[in-house]
């Protein structure tokens, strides 16, 4: 550390204390100030399950570019207080050219961040916060971490300003006042590495998490009604679609339970306005016989599963992508249905419109599979583009003679009679029934209505962005959501050593186009799976439908700990030094 601080273009830290301690907010000021500086950004966070205090972590990377995962390793980390600290050591990657800041007070530096080899600088912020009536630890840690990194002041103190508008002039001028003192202490101290490499005309940036896109992607889609009960980690798109779907003239409702939820949304569907739920794991395993009805009964409706550890409880604060097969195999019969997943921040706007499009167009629920690590992490980001993806559902506006609701059409989508279409009554149950929609037992109409939905999912064009293909070459990523990410940065670190890399990211997982997948991986003779579960359920659901490479691997761990760009690097090295040898 030198008081002459080089200039790098990316810079990661994290913000670590005990519940209460405010890490979270000055995580958030500092990603938004950087964004106001003109820099992209990515906070996710770390906590335990607990309900209050315990252990939590702000953990940021902030970039001249667009970044939307964590490195491998950080350059800075505070330490408001030591209270557990000790249970981030597996993810809170320190080095020699680390640079820790603790209050000497507040309890003794853990073994892990010692052994690091680590610089420790020490802030008393106890003592600091006494000094400025109402002032408070974690403001005073925006201002000496922003001054440090190289944030502009008046951006800092404008983000400030802005979070706090509401919040009265007293405690406006006290967090002001705190920021001072932070920039003061920090003008006495050596310096990590600044930010630098930004544009003098920045362009527009959004500041946005993942189920905030999610809530967003819905109503573009056109989705006008959603009931829910909140379950971490999804609770932040109902609470955003609270706020938004008044606006648009729609409607949410808390219900008693995910069961109660399901069951509101497939009503609202069935009067015509299209409808989605938001839940998590264990919400997502009690709406699976819902989900059956809406099959059966060819109503569209969107579910977004944002998924953590599991089973059961799991870990309610951390990622893992191990709900698949249940979203596509959960269900009693045969029960076909989309899964889509969104593989970054600005996509979970993109996936969701796309799902709410498919579910009206094909009649027939859609599954979302975002996850914690991109629901819970707010980024600064370009804005993603526009899709002019809407709602369309087919509908019987006129009926003639008898109507037919589950007519066995050459695409196998039946015109929809809303309640109150003259001559378009109907039963809408579970049972299996003719195409007239009476309940029938015989084992024609029985395969002539599986038949129907099977095909329906399979005769549908749904265009390039079934994947996202990036690349070519002879050693293929394939991996699907949140490790999207992490994998695309390992594969272009790669490739500035002059290695010819794939990546295929899939979003569109059921139905799964076996031919276009196997075309997509065309003379790839190495392949490399990465997946965030214990079990490999994307692997294994992939290796069901086509055939795979000899020269396979996979990479798959599950939560809490995500996997990260230099796992994945570690994993093409030692398939590249086996090809070579």
């Amino acid at each position: 550390m030198n008081d002459t601080p080089d200039t790098t273009t990316d810079l990661s830290l994290a913000l670590i204390g005990s519940g209460g301690a405010g890490v979270m907010t000055a995580g958030q000021t500092l990603l938004d100030a950087a964004a106001t500086s003109g820099y992209y950004g990515l906070m996710t966070r770390a906590t335990g399950p607990q309900i209050r205090g315990g252990e939590a972590a702000a953990i940021l990377r902030l970039s001249s570019r667009p970044v939307e995962c964590q490195d491998d390793r950080l350059d800075l980390l505070l330490a408001i207080d030591w209270n557990k600290a000790e249970r981030f050591a597996d993810e809170l990657i320190l080095d020699g050219d680390s640079l820790v800041i603790a209050d000497p007070g507040q309890g003794e530096v853990p073994a892990w961040v010692r052994d690091s080899g680590a610089h420790l600088l020490e802030v008393p912020f106890d003592r600091l916060t006494r000094e400025v009536r109402g002032a408070r630890a974690n403001t005073i840690a925006v201002g000496l971490v922003g001054r440090m990194i190289g944030l502009e002041e008046a951006d800092v103190d404008r983000t400030v300003r802005r979070i706090l508008e509401n919040k009265g002039a007293k405690l406006i001028d006290a967090a002001l006042a705190s920021l001072k003192v932070g920039y003061t202490t920090a003008g006495d101290l050596p310096h990590p590495s600044r930010l630098g490499g930004r544009s003098s005309r920045p362009e527009p940036r959004w500041l946005i998490t993942g189920n905030e896109a999610a809530g967003l992607g819905a109503v573009r889609g056109g989705v006008r009604f959603c009931a829910a009960y909140p379950i971490t980690p999804s609770t932040e798109i109902q609470e955003w679609l609270a706020a938004h779907l008044p606006e648009l003239g729609g409607s949410l409702v808390q219900a008693e339970d995910e069961l109660a939820s399901i069951n509101m949304c497939l009503g609202a569907s069935f009067g015509g306005a299209p409808s989605m739920t938001a839940t998590s794991g264990p919400g997502f395993s009690l709406m699976v016989e819902a989900l059956g009805l809406a099959t059966q009964a060819e109503i569209p409706v969107v579910v977004v599963d944002v998924m953590r550890g599991g089973p059961s409880t799991g870990i309610p604060t951390r990622s893992e992508q191990s709900d698949l097969n249940i979203a596509v195999h959960g269900a009693h019969g045969d029960a076909p249905r989309l899964v889509l997943a969104p593989n970054s921040i600005g996509d979970c706007v993109t996936t969701t419109q796309w799902a709410v499009h498919l579910a009206e167009a094909l009649q027939c629920p859609a599954v979302v599979l975002s996850d914690q690590r991109l629901g819970q992490a707010r980024a600064a980001i370009a804005p993603p583009p526009v899709r002019d993806w809407q709602a369309r559902r087919k509908l019987a506006t006129e009926v003639i003679d008898d109507y037919r609701r589950f007519a066995d059409t050459e695409d196998g989508i039946s015109p929809m009679a809303l309640p109150g279409t003259a001559g378009g009554q109907y039963t809408a149950t579970g049972l299996s029934h003719m195409e007239s929609a009476r309940p029938s037992a015989s084992g024609t109409d029985h395969q002539r209505q599986l038949d129907k939905r099977r095909h329906k999912l399979e005769r549908f064009d749904f265009g390039d962005d079934w994947a996202d293909i990036d690349g070519d070459g002879e050693l293929v990523v394939l991996t699907w959501g949140s490790t999207t990410q992490p994998a695309r940065e390992a594969i272009a670190r790669m490739r500035s050593r002059g290695h010819a890399i794939r990546l295929i990211s899939i979003r569109l997982l059921s139905p799964l186009d076996a031919d276009t997948l196997t075309e997509a991986l065309g003379s790839g003779r190495r392949l490399l799976v990465v997946e965030q579960s214990h079990g490999g359920q994307f692997h294994r659901y992939i290796r069901s439908h086509i055939e795979l490479p000899a020269d396979t691997r996979l990479l798959a761990r599950p939560g809490p700990l995500n996997i990260g760009p230099g796992e994945i690097v570690a994993a093409i090295e030692e398939m590249t030094r086996e090809e070579a040898a």
